[in-house]
């Protein structure tokens, strides 16, 4: 294992394999890091070169150097973070497994430098902010300016998050959330309203990279704008997990583990 902390790169860990050239390239959400993944790290060890990463102004990348967490955030901004540190690294291409706004990241660079990547595995993906989100991202801008960011992201993780089996994934959301400062998810915040434009625009241009969804049956959020879309993609496939919320990887790891491995490896 190696990890790095410099001023312009985002805080990564490297695992290698001793015999796999392929990499998995680990992607959180807003508001997490990449300790989101502690029920995935071991089983992806086993077949796979992993690498981890903090995205900019979250966990241990929020000492990237100020002209750049000065920058306005945009979804191509935030993954030519990543792309920088794929060239820093030398890997050239790798499969990318991503968590709900993670999965937007991981999009945007598959339209910015396809050759970039294998696979993509989206849990728990966004790709349609529904009348109920719309309202919630409302309200949140109407008092981001206001309130402590963590009321609203506690109140968000209880929204998006509500049953007794979302419990452990939405404390750690909200433990995780409480590294970023108010400034930082006011930036992150913003991004939310660019989505739905994006995602129109990516949902009449249907990627080629082979695409696995994997959902909770209880994300009634983003599960049916999902559905839309593997509907209309002949590249994309659907795993509905029962009895799972918006954060499979935490809630249901063995199945999500599993079923990403195999999808990942059927993608060579």
């Amino acid at each position: 294992m190696s990890s790095a902390v410099t001023p312009s790169l985002l805080f990564h860990k490297c695992y290698h394999h001793p015999e796999s050239k392929e990499w998995v390239v680990l992607i959180h959400g807003a508001g997490g890091s990449s300790s989101i993944w502690f029920k995935q790290l071991k089983a992806y060890r086993e077949s796979f070169n992993i690498l981890l990463l903090d995205l900019r102004g979250h966990g241990r990348s929020n000492n990237l150097v100020d002209e750049i967490l000065a920058r306005r955030y945009t979804f191509k901004a935030v993954t030519k973070d990543i792309i920088q540190l794929l060239n820093h690294l030398k890997i050239e291409s790798a499969h990318f497994v991503g968590i709900s706004l993670g999965t937007l990241i991981i999009r945007t660079l598959a339209e910015l430098d396809p050759r970039r990547v294998k696979s993509m595995v989206m849990g728990g993906a966004i790709t349609r902010m529904n009348i109920r989100s719309q309202a919630l991202i409302r309200v949140g801008n109407l008092f981001k300016d206001v309130l402590p960011y963590m009321w609203l992201y506690r109140l968000f993780a209880y929204i998006i998050m509500p049953r007794k089996n979302h419990r452990e994934s939405r404390n750690l959301f909200i433990r995780e959330a409480k590294k970023l400062c108010q400034k930082e998810f006011k930036r992150w915040f913003k991004l939310a309203t660019d989505i739905n434009p994006m995602m129109r625009c990516f949902k009449e241009r249907e990627s080629t990279i082979p695409t696995l969804y994997i959902m909770g049956a209880h994300d009634y959020m983003f599960l049916k704008p999902v559905k839309e879309m593997v509907s209309i993609h002949r590249n994309s496939q659907l795993l509905e997990i029962a009895n799972c919320g918006h954060v499979c990887n935490v809630e249901q790891p063995d199945v999500f583990n599993r079923e990403s491995i195999n999808f990942i490896k059927a993608s060579y």
